[in-house]
């Protein structure tokens, strides 16, 4: 039986990557490899978050990719992209988790708070001493975000914030939650940051009740919010965010490591199937000799390769400042489109054992289904496309 390493750099792009993010890539590698993989599957099976990675997470180094200072290391795009396609190639709720924080929580912070903000909040949530979430989604407003209907009415030295928020990841146990409303004042949208008390309570008025029934990136903690006159002061308004396009800014900052994520489970799960076909003996010979099995790992490998010109070519457009928010549109709809078929094909050719946890394809093939859906369903992102393609908008 052939027993080489399963090929996935067929195009040899490792050869552009630096020194230093292929040293980050071999970091995060190893952590996956030796504390996610040996847990994941029995959380995931339980639908349980593993609170004891969340150390080791700091200890990478890693967290807030490429922020600049405030405890953070200030990594490429190139590294961000390739941290979140290593967490996918693990487990996509580890993934989420992560991006959750690091990504959406203090990326709002640092794209959209004051330094006093940034210095309040960063350093903390760096070392993840603190833990953040990201409240934009409403249980009525998932892709027309811009229409959220939770409030924010000025009273003193606080705002009164009333309303409800649904799929919102770590929301249960975060120490930070970046709560979007819509001011009363002048009806624009705007981000409140919510704090534990000094007891590790919550404020009264914030209630998250963890959704239960998920088929998919189950070992990711979300909820529903319940928003019930929570006051929060005044000073935690970001200072920078004064309507939907300061979300925009964020999610667009974000909407890299979907796309890169993608290529994580694709990788993994075309490593199984490509190792499965070495090893099953069927009729008398690996099932890897027969030419449909070679057939679906041939155009699975071409469809990878595809997924990873894209994103490489993505962080690279990032590091020049070029890249804009229909590149990162067209590259998201893309990748998870093909990781979706990539796992699906996998699952195939894994027979019934494709049904196992213990050989992770059906975790990829159904944690795909999340990422398909969320940072913009592929539908969404390729009305942004066909909207800069033809000048018209297909939304109201």
């Amino acid at each position: 039986m052939d027993t080489d390493p399963i090929d996935t750099d067929y195009f040899l792009l490792d050869d552009r990557i630096t020194d230093e993010d292929r040293a980050v890539q071999k970091q995060v590698r190893a952590f996956v490899d030796s504390e996610i993989l040996p847990i994941i599957n029995d959380y995931w099976e339980r639908a349980e978050f593993p609170h004891e990675l969340v150390r080791g997470f700091a200890d990478l180094g890693i967290v807030g990719t490429t922020i600049n200072g405030y405890g953070c290391p200030g990594l490429s795009p190139m590294a961000a992209g390739l941290i979140a396609m290593e967490l996918g190639r693990g487990d996509g709720s580890m993934n989420t988790f992560f991006g959750v924080h690091s990504g959406l929580a203090m990326g709002s912070v640092h794209i959209l708070g004051d330094e006093e903000q940034k210095q309040r909040w960063l350093p903390p949530m760096a070392g993840m001493e603190k833990i953040g979430a990201f409240a934009l989604t409403e249980p009525e407003h998932g892709s027309d975000s811009v229409a959220l209907e939770t409030s924010a009415r000025l009273d003193g030295d606080h705002y009164v914030i009333n309303g409800a928020k649904r799929w919102i990841g770590n929301a249960s146990f975060a120490d930070i939650v970046v709560i979007w409303a819509r001011d009363e004042a002048d009806e624009q949208v705007k981000a409140f940051i919510l704090e534990k008390n000094a007891d590790g309570t919550y404020p009264d008025g914030y209630r998250a009740d963890v959704i239960t029934g998920k088929i998919g990136k189950r070992a990711i903690l979300q909820a529903d919010i319940t928003l019930s006159n929570l006051r929060i002061p005044k000073a935690n308004l970001l200072a920078g965010a004064t309507s939907f396009r300061d979300a925009t800014r964020v999610l667009t900052a974000t909407r890299n490591s979907a796309s890169w994520e993608s290529v994580g489970h694709a990788m993994a799960a075309y490593e199984a199937a490509a190792d499965h076909a070495r090893t099953r003996v069927q009729f008398g010979k690996p099932i890897g000799s027969f030419q449909l099995v070679q057939n679906k790992l041939a155009n699975m490998l071409a469809e990878m390769t595809a997924m990873q010109l894209m994103c490489f070519r993505v962080a690279e457009l990032g590091q020049t400042s070029q890249l804009t928010g229909n590149m990162a549109s067209l590259a998201k709809m893309h990748t998870a489109k093909k990781a979706r078929w990539i796992c699906s094909e996998a699952r195939d050719m894994l027979g019934g054992n494709g049904l196992l946890l213990d050989r992770h394809v059906a975790r990829h093939m159904t944690d795909m289904e999340v990422v398909s859906t969320y940072e913009g369903t592929d539908s969404i992102q390729s009305l942004l496309v066909g909207r800069d393609i033809t000048g018209f908008s297909a939304f109201k």
